[in-house]
Parts: C-alpha cells; structure tokens; sequence
C-alpha cells in the first residue's frame, strides 16, 4: 500500500511541476464527472417510485434527469482524459529525460562499473512505458474512492447496516496488494535474464556483430542461448501471473459474495412491505456502481503498484547517482591526500627515502584546495601514490602509482593487456577518482576542481571511440558544442583530421546522415569513422590534455603512423600555447619512442620509467618488447 501511495504522491507531483494548468482541468473535470454517478442511482429510485404513484411530470423530469447526469458524467471523463493523456505524455518525457540525465549526469563513469546501476537501468528504462497509465490511474482512483464516499453516505441513509457493503472491499484490495507483489518480485527476478536476452538479441540483429555471427556460423548456439533467457523469465513471470489471478480472483469472489447478500435482504424487506420499490432500485443500482468502483479501483492499484517498483527503481536511482565519496576500502574514493596503506609516496624518480610517510602532502609551494581550472598548464600533473579498484570489488587495477608529468611534455603509457593503460587514462580524464592517492594539476587536487571544466579542456580519442549514426556535423559537432553550427570551425577541425574528403563525397555533406540505424544514412569505413572521432577531438579549442588511448588499434602501422602525425602536430601547438600535457597510449611501441617519458605499467604497477634511450639502455621489460615489436615488422 506505501508503494501505491508514494506513486500516487509522485506522479501527482511530477504532473504539478510539469503542467499544472493540465492537471488541475483534469481533476476538476473528472471530479464533476464522478459525482454524476451516484446521483443517477438517487435520481432512478425517485422516478421508480413517481412512475409507480402515477406523477406523469415528475418522472418525465427525474428521467431528463438521468440522461443529463449520465451524458454529463460521459463528457467530463472525456474531456478529463484529453488533458491527462496530453500530461502523461510531457510526464514521461520528463522522466526519460531525468533518467537520461542521472545515467550521464555524474562526470565520473564508476557507476556504470556497479552491477546494480546496471540492473536499475534495465528495470527504470523498462518501466518508462507503463507510466502513462500512472496519473491516469492517481486521477480515476482518486475519483473512485470519492464516489465510493458518497455512495456510501447514501446506502446509509437508506440502511445503516448497509455501510458493511463498502468494507467488504477490504479483503479484496488486500489480496490485489499481494498479487502485485507477487508480480513485482517475479519481475525483479528476473531482471538478469531480461539484460541477456536484450544483449543477445543486439548481437544478433545489429550490424557490427551480425557478420562475425554468420561467418562463425553462431546463429544456432545464440539463439538457443536467448531462448533460455527468455523462458526463464517467461515461465518465472507467468507462474506469477498465475498466482495472482488466483488471489485476485478470491477476493472478486468474496465481495460478490457480500454483494449478493445484499441485494438479498434489500429485496426481501420490499417483499415484506419494509422497503419501497423505489428504494429497491436505488440499492440495486448504488450496489451495481459499488462492484464496478471496486472491480475498477483494484486495477488502478494493480496499475499504481506496477508503476510504484518504477518509481522506487527511479528514486534508488538517483540515490545512486547522488552517493557521496565514502571512507577508504575497495572500489570507493578516499578523503583528499589520504595515503595507500603500506605505499612509500615517493615519486618516479624521486627517492623514496625524501618521501612523507603515511599522508601524501603536496611539495612546498604548491597550492592545495578548491580553485578553478588554469588557464594554461605551468608546472603539469603530478600523480601522488594512486590507486584505484573498480567500485564493489577487491581487485586493484592501479597500485601506488607515483608519476611526474611536466607541464607541454608527452607521455607514452605502454604495457601489456590488462596492466592498467586505459583506468590510468580514465583517471587523468577525471572519469574516475582514484581509490587512494591524489593527482594534482598545477599543484591542485584533480577532485577540487570543476569536473565539467577541466573535462572540457580535454581532448581524447577512446580505442572504443563513439560512433554516432546522426549527421556529420553532429558526429564531430558534439566535440564542442558550441561550434555545432559553425561550418567553419567544423571545417578546420575536419581539415585537421585529413577527413574534409570523407565529407565532400558525401550528398549531404556536412548534413549527411551515417548509418543505417534509423535512416537511409550512409555507411563508413572504420578508418573514415575513426577520421570523424579525431576530428570530433582537434574541434576542442585550448585543450590542457590530450589524449590518444590505442585509437589505431584497429589499423596497420602506415595508416596509425599517418593518425599520430596528425595528432601530434595539434599536440605540440597546444603545448606551446597552454603547456598542455599529451598522452599516447599504444601497444605499439615504435608509435610512443619518441615522447619525452614512457611510462611502463605492468600489473598496475610503474616497472619502469624514462625516456625511449634510457629504457632500450636498462634491457628490461620496454626493451624486450620492442625488440620483439621491432622483429615482427623486419
């Protein structure tokens, strides 16, 4: 009963903020409407018992009446669901757009990392289609219980003992509340099973993953795998059904039961001479009107209660999303300048024996706390014993990683799969907070800056970068906004990247649709797209970071060297101009031999450091995999 209440008070809420006008037509309309109905029951009684005593005019009039009352009552609820309708509309799309926003709205990205945000995704995005029946339901059930009120308050003033007849619907609500909870924890149940079946039928019928299927002729085992999902779900939700049409359908039978009896006695005092006529048809049809508000206001439960687990879903949502920063363990950010446990602190290249132990503190000079972003980078970013886990597990990622960037320097990070390369890159873009450890820019904690400033000074192009099927000028637009409708900013940028080709053969040019998602659009190469996504990064203007993480992954060495030159060039502009840092990183290692520090991770840990020459000196780990880098191209 709390769930249908707090969907009741939510979506009457939500409908006061999205459109009040709307609403409040809408529950004065509907209102009129439903006092109409027991009025007919007063007014049929009345006329039975003036056509009975021969009151030719009075019964003509009391049957004017009725018609009017119920046409009017077929009016208002009509005109009543032309606003609602039009509300529940704008209400979604609020909805849609605030789960949109607390999907995207955190600059951090740790949260998709947690598998219950995931889940409540699944479950929010689900339920979004059933919540335009919400208010609908709040409006009419408010309504119902109104007449219930009223017919209620005539029953007694007919029969006292006839107040029992409402109070038997007591029972019923009661077993409708447990069938939709039935329902409810069948659903959640089975929200695992839901993601499987909507990720395998993705790879099924989407386009990048349908060839490998068919090639690798995987058709067979992925949709055996699907229907598995799917019938598990299935029979877990139907046995679900099944019990709570049996409980609904017990409490249906006890209030026919009590509705019986009562049109019973009622029947039995006119026979007896007790009752009147008039007073038997007024019973019966206040009686009739009692079984359908009952019957209809426990659908409009059932309905409430379905859309109250969403509303519970959206509300631990957003208390997902608003979670501050808690104490120190695996997976969760630690108060500022709070140290590894057991790390040393000290620097790459700096000796361990000058570091602080226990509190990491920043050099002396360097301004700690709150401030903006620079303008231009000075001194650069400074890791300072870094850690991080991913939220919910005990698996470190990163460990204790110290690390000196110099303000217009480039960093080459280089290691095998799985040592950390891209949760590094992740952690200087601001995506994530370290788990312990700080990383300074410029002397400042990285988390006492602007996130959405200091992201917007960043420029990055993602192995797994996006490929958006909407124009071009919105592929490479939405790398800064701002410049979305400026061609000539769009251009530059395209011009930059090598791609103003890739959009002079196109029909459409700058406004040529890409992909076949949802319209007749074009289709790209991997390269072309990978061209757009850089030109998509170049578009940002005075960048402080940029960034390459294995975008060329994909490509031969002639066609990742071309993407590095390109990029390179825009780096060491940015570099002069704003000291900003760049950052490559690459499983190839003849690409990264000549930034100004290579940085080599293995197993989340810094096993070297320096420049290319240092490390093919120090014979360790770099040198031999470039060696045999270098052997496989001979």
């Amino acid at each position: 009963m709390r769930t249908m209440l707090r969907a009741a008070r939510f979506f009457l809420v939500l409908g006061y903020r999205t459109d009040r006008r709307r609403l409040l037509t809408a529950a004065i309309l509907m209102t009129i409407g439903y006092l109409a109905g027991p009025l007919v029951g007063v007014a049929l009684g009345a006329l039975t018992n003036a056509a009975l005593d021969q009151q030719t005019s009075l019964a003509v009039s009391l049957g004017v009446c009725v018609a009017t009352l119920l046409i009017f009552e077929l009016m208002m609820g009509h005109f009543a669901h032309l606003y609602y309708f039009e509300l529940a509309d704008l209400q979604q799309l609020e909805l849609t757009d605030e789960v949109a926003r607390l999907a995207h709205g955190n600059p951090q990205i740790d949260q998709f990392d947690r598998p219950r945000f995931a889940e409540l995704l699944t479950l929010v995005t689900e339920g979004l289609q059933r919540v335009r029946s919400a208010l609908e339901a709040t409006l009419q059930l408010s309504g119902l219980l109104l007449q219930v009120t009223i017919t209620t308050v005539i029953l007694a003033m007919v029969e006292p003992w006839l107040l029992l007849l409402p109070l038997a619907a007591l029972p019923p609500v009661l077993l409708n509340n447990t069938a939709q909870k039935v329902l409810d924890s069948a659903r959640d149940a089975s929200a695992h099973e839901v993601q499987l079946s909507t990720h395998l039928v993705s790879l099924a019928t989407t386009g990048s993953s349908a060839k490998e299927v068919r090639l690798f002729g995987a058709q067979a085992p992925i949709v055996a795998r699907q229907r598995a999902a799917w019938s598990a779900t299935t029979a877990r939700v139907w046995s679900a059904h099944r019990r709570s049409a049996l409980l609904r359908a017990a409490g249906q039978a006890w209030f026919a039961c009590a509705y019986g009896v009562a049109v019973f006695l009622v029947v039995r005092q006119a026979v007896t001479g007790s009752a009147n006529v008039g007073q038997v048809v007024l019973v019966i049809t206040l009686a009739v009107q009692v079984s359908v508000q009952v019957s209809g206001a426990l659908a409009l439960l059932g309905t409430l209660q379905g859309v109250g687990r969403t509303v519970s879903h959206v509300e631990e949502l957003r208390a997902a999303v608003a979670r501050p920063a808690s104490a120190a363990g695996p997976g969760q950010p630690v108060p500022d300048g709070a140290a590894h446990p057991g790390a040393s602190g000290a620097l790459v290249g700096e000796d361990p024996a000058t570091a602080s132990s226990g509190t990491v503190t920043a050099p002396v000079g360097e301004p700690v706390g709150s401030g903006g972003v620079p303008a231009r980078l000075t001194r650069g970013v400074r890791f300072e014993d870094v850690t991080f886990a991913y939220p919910d597990t005990d698996r470190v990622i990163l460990d204790g990683v110290s690390l000196d960037v110099p303000a217009g320097s480039t960093l080459a990070v280089v290691g095998d799969n799985g040592a950390g390369k891209s949760t590094f890159v992740k952690l200087l873009c601001g995506l994530y907070r370290p788990t312990s450890g700080r990383i300074l820019v410029d002397g400042v904690d990285l988390r006492d800056l602007d996130d959405a400033e200091w992201q917007a000074r960043t420029a990055t192009l993602f192995q797994d970068f996006a490929r958006f099927e909407l124009t071009i000028r919105e592929n490479v637009g939405v790398g800064r906004l701002a410049s979305l409708d400026v061609d000539e900013d769009l251009w530059a940028a395209l011009d930059r990247a090598r791609g103003r080709g890739i959009v002079e053969k196109q029909a459409g040019g700058l406004d040529q649709l890409l992909g076949h998602g949802y319209g007749n659009g074009v289709g790209l190469s991997g390269g072309q797209w990978q061209t757009l996504g850089l030109g998509r990064t170049l578009l940002r203007r005075e960048p402080l970071l940029l960034v390459l993480d294995e975008p060329a992954a994909a490509l031969d060495a002639a066609a990742e060297h071309a993407l590095f030159e390109r990029f390179v060039a825009t780096a060491d502009e940015a570099g002069r101009a704003g000291g900003a840092i760049t950052c490559f990183v690459s499983h190839r290692f003849s690409t990264v031999r000549d930034a100004d520090q290579i940085v080599v991770l293995d197993a989340g840990k810094v096993r070297e450091h320096g420049d290319h020459a240092a490390l093919m000196a120090r014979g360790d780990l770099y040198a031999e995999l470039f060696g045999l880098q270098a052997g496989a191209y001979a």
